[in-house]
């Protein structure tokens, strides 16, 4: 035979679901009632103030403490604080007029969520990228309508070229970490096929403008960014929550508004010779710039943005200036070469070296996919540039679309994404099969120990199961 417990604590008065009771031993109730405690003291120790009906709700919060404060902890003290508690819960005594707490309360959490430092700084990077790719876009535009000049790879080359003369040479010449030449022994090929990925992304791009037309193109690059979370899932662990999701959504639907401002302005001149041909190329440019993208990023947080930079702009020119090779040499050989075409080539040039440079910073402080959605305004920047140059018709659309874009974009870097931890396979162990067994029986055998500390007088149960 075991007690439960045979020591008592002392009675306190609390709050529990809108009444007024007594914890303590239920041997100290009984006793209270079998030896003829009052009825309204009977009451207080059930739970309910002879003054105020069962159903009549109060708030919590009234405790011990408070039960002192208001009386010296009496049962007409108990019925005076339960009549107060029960009447600031229904509102008496509240004055007109006045703004419940809920409303400021929601705004201060969602500014502390939303306007931080972090959130900012992501901003404002996110946006240098979309006005380097601006940059870019609006310098080949006017290459192509004003001086007929398309040479897509001829422009990519000359980047990577650059990329090569800066970033090569310092990995060459550097010091700490790995040199150029272990390199190049230990991941020669993945480095590769990184290279050829970056560079036919770009090159597919801009060749499906000649056969699809521009809203195919900026629908359908948007591909690129569910290939990219799943990528970083699977490559880089990335877990997102149902925010992330979110945001996404709200970005692809000012993608969409975008589209549909781009039709209501009447930019829609060609349908494209291909139309197939075209959406394929787009598909397949945006799911290399994913895989492009992803492998920045792990190369970028795990290894350096040196040895990313220099890699891609030594590999990138050799593919690149083979394909320049091949595909353009006749294009190049008519440029009518003068200042101003000069000029726009190394404007391109600048623009597309400041955007491969500055874009590692930004994936080290966020993530890829962050980035993506961020520039998803450049074609916005261009649209504004457009305005005056090529004298583009304004809709307010597109400062919806804008806006709707900046809207998803910050509700996904309102909250960092996890990351799962690779799960450790269990070491095998040096002991035969039979030891694993004689281990396991003894294992099953073993009871654990159990200390028990008891006085004089009380009688305990152990149970060992």
């Amino acid at each position: 035979m075991s007690l439960n417990c045979l020591r008592t604590k002392p009675a306190a008065a609390t709050w529990s679901e809108g009444k007024v009771a007594l914890q303590g031993p239920a041997s100290v109730h009984h006793a209270g009632a079998a030896a003829g405690t009052p009825a309204g003291e009977r009451e207080h120790e059930t739970g309910r103030p002879p003054s105020l009906p069962p159903s009549l709700p109060t708030s919590a919060g009234v405790g011990p403490g408070q039960r002192r404060r208001h009386g010296g902890g009496g049962p007409a003290a108990a019925r005076g604080t339960a009549a107060r508690a029960a009447a600031a819960a229904c509102g008496w005594g509240r004055a007109r007029g006045a703004a419940p707490a809920a409303a400021p309360a929601c705004w201060r959490l969602l500014r502390d969520k939303l306007c931080t430092w972090h959130i900012l700084k992501t901003i404002i990077l996110g946006q240098m990228l979309s006005l380097f790719i601006c940059g870019t876009a609006v310098t080949s535009q006017y290459l192509a309508e004003k001086y007929q000049v398309n040479t897509p790879m001829f422009q990519s080359f000359i980047n990577y070229s650059l990329l090569l003369l800066v970033y090569t040479t310092m990995l060459a010449f550097r010091t700490d970490g790995d040199s150029l030449w272990q390199i190049l022994k230990q991941r020669w090929w993945k480095y590769i096929l990184l290279g050829v990925a970056d560079v036919e992304a770009n090159y597919m791009i801009v060749k499906a403008y000649q056969y699809t037309t521009l809203t195919s193109v900026q629908l359908l690059d948007c591909f690129g960014i569910p290939v990219l979370m799943a990528l970083s899932w699977f490559i880089l662990r990335a877990r997102y929550r149902l925010i992330h999701f979110l945001g996404v959504a709200v970005c692809l639907l000012g993608v969409g508004t975008m589209v549909g401002a781009d039709i209501l302005a009447g930019r829609q001149d060609s349908e494209g010779s291909d139309v197939v041909i075209g959406d394929v190329l787009v598909l397949l440019g945006a799911s290399l710039y994913a895989i492009s993208n992803v492998s920045e990023e792990y190369i970028v947080k795990n290894l350096s943005r040196v040895e990313f930079l220099g890699m891609v702009g030594l590999f990138g020119t050799i593919v690149s200036g083979l394909q320049l090779a091949i595909v353009e040499h006749r294009e190049i050989m008519r440029i009518q070469w003068n200042w101003k075409v000069a000029l726009l080539f190394t404007v391109f040039a600048l623009c597309m070296f400041g955007l491969y440079s500055f874009m590692p910073v930004v994936i080290k402080v966020t993530s890829a996919t962050s980035v993506n959605l961020g520039i998803l305004t450049a074609d916005l920047y261009s649209l504004f540039f457009g305005l005056f140059l090529f004298y583009y018709k304004f809709s307010g659309l597109y400062i919806l679309s804008f806006v709707i874009i900046m809207v998803g974009f910050i509700l996904y870097c309102s909250t960092p994404t996890l990351t799962a931890e690779p799960t450790a396979l269990p070491q095998p162990s040096s002991t035969g099969l039979d030891n694993a067994g004689l281990k396991l029986e003894e294992g099953e055998s073993e009871t654990p120990a159990i200390t028990v500390q008891f006085t004089r007088g009380e009688t305990v149960a152990v149970r060992t199961d």
